[in-house]
């Protein structure tokens, strides 16, 4: 598997004390390599969970990280935050993704890991929510659990057993780039498939599995046809972006 050697500094049992799925860490260093981050930018990292991407985009990049989540309390995140020297860049936020409490135009940045796939696979809430949120000619970067290809007929039958509701929202590179390109408000940078994503996927997967219970590990094993991906996307807000 891919070496992050950035990750590699944070303690592993720090990570799995505070990840909610793929090593997130993992999953932002590799987004982190298409996104051109500097020290003082705003940055939204949105759907943050326990705050960890954010400590992460705050120590390696010096940017001021506004970590927003719906799941997890502000409060605790803060904490977090504190205990990582981080507290004076870092600002938790706890709010929903379709009532967001900031200015247009106000981020350099825009980035979500393992979250995005939850609210924006809604056609308009790229164009008429998020995209706002940034800067003409600012970045924007997801990476999100998908597929290779899109299942035209049902999801395959390997998968029936633990196929849940909200898997719907799996998608194709295809699909996210179609997504965001035809609202003709950014230029795609990146969009493609990472490689071995089981082997990304499986350190969660066990731990969620002798901790949680969760069936994570049953799942990735049924997926005989290696049809599950983890899909990274970078894009750069146009400078004169149609109005929406």
């Amino acid at each position: 598997m891919k070496k992050y050697p950035r990750t590699e500094k944070y303690d592993n049992e720090w990570i799995s004390e505070n990840w909610m799925g793929p090593n997130p860490l993992w999953l932002l260093e590799e987004l982190c390599e298409h996104i051109d981050l500097k020290p003082g930018m705003k940055v939204l990292d949105m759907g943050c969970g326990k705050g960890i991407t954010s400590i992460f985009l705050a120590k390696e990049f010096g940017v001021t990280v506004f970590a927003n989540d719906l799941w997890i309390s502000a409060t605790k995140n803060l904490q977090r935050f504190e205990n990582a020297g981080v507290a004076e860049l870092v600002f938790p936020i706890h709010a929903e993704a379709h009532a967001l409490p900031y200015a247009e135009g106000f981020f350099d940045a825009a980035i979500s890991i393992d979250s995005y796939q939850y609210y924006g696979a809604d056609e308009t809430y790229f164009p008429c929510i998020y995209s706002k949120l940034v800067k003409n000619d600012g970045q924007f970067g997801i990476v999100v659990p998908g597929l290779k290809r899109e299942f035209e007929k049902g999801y395959p039958d390997t998968l029936k057993e633990h196929w849940e509701g909200d898997m719907f929202s799996f998608h194709s590179k295809n699909w996210w780039k179609h997504l965001w390109e035809k609202t003709g408000i950014v230029d795609i940078t990146v969009c493609y498939d990472m490689e071995e994503p089981k082997d990304i996927w499986y350190p969660w997967a066990k731990w969620a599995k002798d901790n949680l219970g969760f069936n994570d590990m049953e799942f990735l094993n049924s997926d005989t046809n290696n049809d599950i991906s983890l899909i990274v996307m970078s894009a750069i807000k146009k400078a004169t972006p149609p109005a929406v």
